[in-house]
């Protein structure tokens, strides 16, 4: 039986280690980028689900547009423009299964064997595994507490052939929880723009912020119709439901309509109307407000936690919102080493850091996710990788 080559560039090692760990039901999993499921509008969804089904059943259980519901759509266009000014228009929005999907189509659109893509240094594990699959080269870009160091992503661009895509999550990134600062929003736009380069700015936690509105997207600066902008409901609403979207100009955005067509055929129909039943009869903005207080203080536990029970040489900065909060521990320290003895002899997992980085190397690095764990048992398992990192350091 013959294989695809791309199965030798499909490496899921690290993700797989950690299912494997968390397969464990005594597992206290701090590794997770998942919800509270305690938060979701399950009653409200309930009641939703009946007026979608009593007013359009046969259209929300039929197949439907690859593009998606043109309500949602202009939901989605109306909600970016509001929150970030991306001045959406309902004709340049797709909607997605998630944003992994969008990912997966940025693989079939712009990459072939051997094609750099350029992103942050550290990034989205997911990104680089979903680009990887297609042959994708990775050149870690600079990156510091504002974001993406312009200068060496301009002198990269100048350096490297064949540079088909650049990745960025600049709202509360996955893993360091880095937000960017409007300046380097604003410069990422016109570089890119200026060197006519496809970038993908991947959102899906910017409204989980604890304080503060949204700052300007980075589509909200692009005048050369080359930033692609990925939001989900996965993070505000229902990961479950696999509902996002993306915003591009027209003519990417019909090379990815055709990608969707060719693998989906469409979107979840039921799924997409139910999301807007939702949004004609309750507050999303409010629902996202009630999610964000809990973060809030889930990460002000686990931040303290880390500040009591971990070695001094620890450093952790407190993230502004999202799920993750990033922590660096002394040089040679290797943290996947870390993670195997918390696994096995504490019952405690973490995301070693190593596999956010495009490059070997930076081992001494560990994800911390708050939001799906309650605040005690936060606590309780600061406390005992903090005695895994006493035992180790």
């Amino acid at each position: 039986m013959k294989f695809a080559k791309r199965l030798e560039w499909c490496d899921s090692s690290d993700v797989g280690d950690i299912l494997k760990a968390l397969s464990d039901p005594e597992i206290l999993s701090l590794a997770g980028g998942l919800p509270a499921p305690e938060l979701f509008p399950i009653e409200e969804v309930k009641t939703a689900t009946a007026l979608v089904l009593d007013r359009e059943g046969d259209k929300a259980l039929q197949y439907s547009s690859a593009q998606g519901d043109p309500r949602l759509r202009e939901m989605v266009a109306r909600r970016m423009t509001d929150k970030y000014g991306t001045s959406a228009k309902a004709e340049e929005v797709l909607i997605t299964n998630g944003s992994q999907q969008a990912l997966d189509m940025a693989g079939k659109v712009f990459l072939e064997e051997g094609s750099v893509v350029l992103c942050e240094s550290p990034t989205y594990l997911g990104a680089l595994g979903a680009f990887k699959t297609y042959g994708a080269e990775f050149v870690g870009v600079e990156t510091d507490s504002d974001g993406m160091i312009i200068e060496d992503l301009e002198r990269k661009l100048k350096e490297i052939d064949d540079v088909r895509l650049v990745y960025v999550n600049p709202d509360f990134q996955n893993p360091t929880g880095i937000d960017w600062s409007v300046e380097r929003r604003k410069a990422f736009a016109e570089v890119v723009g200026r060197y006519g380069v496809a970038a993908i700015e991947d959102n899906p936690y910017g409204e989980l912020r604890f304080e503060g509105p949204c700052p300007p997207s980075i589509k909200s600066f692009d005048r050369a119709g080359v930033v692609i902008s990925l939001g989900s409901f996965s993070k505000i609403f229902s990961p479950g439901m696999r509902v996002a979207w993306m915003i591009a100009a027209p003519e990417i955005l019909s090379k990815f309509g055709d990608m969707k067509q060719n693998a989906i055929l469409c979107s979840s129909t039921l799924h997409q109307a139910q999301i807007v039943a939702y949004n004609e009869m309750f507050d999303l903005d409010a629902h996202v407000e009630r999610i964000c207080k809990v973060y809030k203080k889930r990460m002000s536990v686990l931040i303290d936690s880390v500040r009591e029970f971990f070695p001094k040489e620890a450093v952790v900065v407190p993230p502004a919102g999202g799920l993750f909060a990033w922590v660096e521990l002394p040089e040679g320290v290797n943290a996947r080493e870390v993670f195997k003895v918390a696994v096995e002899e504490h019952k405690v997992a973490f995301v070693p850091g190593g596999a956010f980085f495009a490059e070997p190397g930076h081992e001494n690095y560990m994800r911390l996710n708050f939001s799906n764990v309650p605040e005690d048992r936060l606590k309780e398992g600061i406390r005992r990788l903090g005695a895994v990192l006493s035992q180790i350091m």
